[in-house]
């Protein structure tokens, strides 16, 4: 396991796609790169973003779950490696409709590593597997967002007012943190946490939502690093095993 603070990205190397998170996830395969690295290389019938051989390196933004064919057959015969952006800081810009910008704004939200159960969750069994290795990465990121004039006169739409995100740029990779097996998620869980612990224990020592607190168990369960231990009235109770 490795956390480590790292330098900003310039600018001047992130500004590349207009779509849904294609800036995002350029900037990080350029700010990934090492000296003999290959792009785009085909294996096995897939297109591999970066391969350091005998590494495959996949850069995914979000939805895992379409990485599940795509995996079982490239862990068959290869050491693989996804590396995830999570966003530890995130400031909002609107946008007009010739790019114009129109506001900036921080989000109040603040990333953490544990975020990742929220992709994780599809596919939890990933990190028991010998061939593969989980790379996360804390960014600061601008999310671009631009009016969308069908959903703006929707009732259903009318909390955002048809402002639809349409692109995610990288500003700085902030920490780095490198799992390479489901016995280091072990990590995730607060020291302070008394066990046997439920969801809703798990979720305050976490500061953060229920549903992540139950995503987390739910994928500790399925790599056996948590158990269940009985109820607590109408909640679970896990420990750590």
């Amino acid at each position: 396991m490795e956390t480590q603070v790292l330098k900003p990205i310039s600018h001047k190397s992130n500004r590349i796609g207009m779509l849904q998170e294609k800036s995002l996830h350029a900037a990080l395969k350029l700010w990934y790169a090492q000296a003999g690295d290959r792009f785009e290389v085909p294996v096995d019938g897939y297109v591999i973003d970066i391969v350091r051989d005998p590494l495959l390196i996949e850069i995914q933004t979000r939805n895992f779950s379409a990485l599940r064919q795509k995996f079982a057959r490239l862990l068959e015969n290869h050491q693989l490696r996804l590396v995830h952006p999570i966003p530890f800081e995130k400031w909002i810009v609107r946008v007009s409709g010739d790019g114009r910008p129109l506001g900036r704004r921080k989000s109040p939200k603040v990333g953490a590593f544990a975020n990742i159960f929220h992709e994780l969750v599809s596919l939890p069994e990933l990190l028991a597997h010998p061939n593969f290795s989980l790379e996360l990465l804390l960014i600061r990121e601008e999310e671009l967002r631009c009016v969308d004039l069908l959903s703006a006169t929707k009732k259903r739409r009318r909390w955002n007012r048809g402002w639809q995100p349409y692109d995610r740029k990288l500003i700085q990779v902030v920490e780095r943190r490198l799992i390479t097996s489901p016995s280091e998620l072990r990590d995730f869980i607060p020291l302070r946490l008394a066990q046997p612990f439920t969801n809703q224990d798990l979720a305050a020592a976490l500061n953060a939502p229920y549903p992540l607190a139950q995503k987390m168990t739910y994928c500790l369960c399925r790599m056996s690093v948590v158990r269940l231990a009985g109820k607590r009235a109408r909640s679970l109770l896990y420990t750590i095993v």
